[in-house]
C-alpha cells in the first residue's frame, strides 16, 4: 500500500491528515473509489464523488474540506446522495474547523495556512 510519500494528494491538507494518521498507525487508502452519483440520459455518469480517505479498518470514509462554511454546500449535497443512494456507507466531513482542531491538538500545521484561494482542485467539480 503507497505510503504518504508516494501518494499525489490533491491538496495539502490530505497529505498532513494522512501523516497523522500514519503517526497513529492508522491504516488508509486514498480516494480508493468512485460513487456514481447521477446519470445521463444515455447512462454515462453525469455526477460522483470520491471520498479522499477510507480507514478500513473503521469501514469508514473520510472527506476533508478547507473551504470555508458558506462554501461547503456542493460538497454536502454530495456526502447526502451518497448516503441517499448507498446508506451502509459510513462517511466523516471534516471541515476547516475541524481540520485546525485536530492540527492543534495533535500539533500539525493548520489546513488553513497551506489552502490557497481557491480551495480544493475538486471543491467545484
Amino acid at each position: 500500500m503507497p505510503g504518504v510519500e508516494d501518494t499525489q494528494f490533491q491538496h495539502p491538507s490530505e497529505r498532513e491528515f494522512a501523516r497523522l494518521l500514519d503517526f497513529y498507525g492508522i491504516r488508509w487508502e486514498y480516494e480508493p473509489r468512485t460513487f456514481p452519483l447521477e446519470y445521463n440520459a444515455d447512462g454515462s455518469i453525469r455526477t460522483a464523488f470520491s471520498p479522499d480517505f477510507y480507514l478500513p479498518e473503521q469501514d469508514v470514509y473520510v472527506e476533508l474540506t478547507t473551504q470555508s462554511a458558506r462554501l461547503n454546500n456542493l460538497k454536502n449535497r454530495k456526502i447526502r446522495k451518497l448516503q441517499e443512494l448507498n446508506p451502509d456507507i459510513q462517511i466523516k466531513l471534516l471541515n476547516r474547523r475541524d481540520l485546525r482542531q485536530m492540527a492543534l491538538k495533535y500539533d500539525f500545521p493548520d489546513p488553513s495556512d497551506v489552502n490557497d484561494a481557491d480551495g480544493h482542485p475538486r471543491d467545484y467539480a
